[in-house]
């Protein structure tokens, strides 16, 4: 399951589609809006994405993992739009037979998509907003 969505995204939904029998481990990632961001405080999140492009990038992502791991099952879903305080931005889950490999495959994702995918974040403050470069994108260069 590789997806983008405009609406809250439903974490059951994602855990089901990674289950199997096989496996003896399902990491989880769920990446939320928090209420404060370099001491300022957060109303909302917008996140705007390059959909098609976006949705390659994130499918060789997964295609990377396959070779670097032993996975089961693996699902990436990013919400696009207004993203409230609280609300999951983005959920990660992976299935392997063994807790590591559910682990570094599911941290590889994350840390993959957030300097590679074409998904853009603004924040909202109280007093304005500003569109975010990502720390790990700005400080790998």
């Amino acid at each position: 399951m590789i997806e983008i969505v405009n609406r809250p995204i439903d974490v059951l939904r994602v855990y089901e589609s990674v289950l199997d029998p096989a496996a003896g481990g399902i990491d989880i990632f769920v990446g939320t809006t928090r209420n404060v961001s370099d001491g300022k405080g957060v109303e909302w999140l917008e996140y705007e994405a390059y959909e098609p492009m976006a949705l390659r990038q994130m499918q060789s992502i997964v295609e990377e993992v396959r070779k670097k791991w032993p996975v089961k099952r693996i699902a990436v879903v990013h919400r696009i739009g207004l993203v409230p305080i609280g609300e999951a931005s983005i959920v990660i889950a992976v299935s392997a037979a063994h807790r590591r490999e559910a682990f570094e495959a599911c941290r590889y994702i994350i840390d993959t998509v957030k300097t590679t995918v074409p998904i853009w974040k603004k924040e909202h403050f109280d007093d304005g907003e500003s569109w975010v470069e990502n720390r790990e994108r700005s400080s790998s260069r």
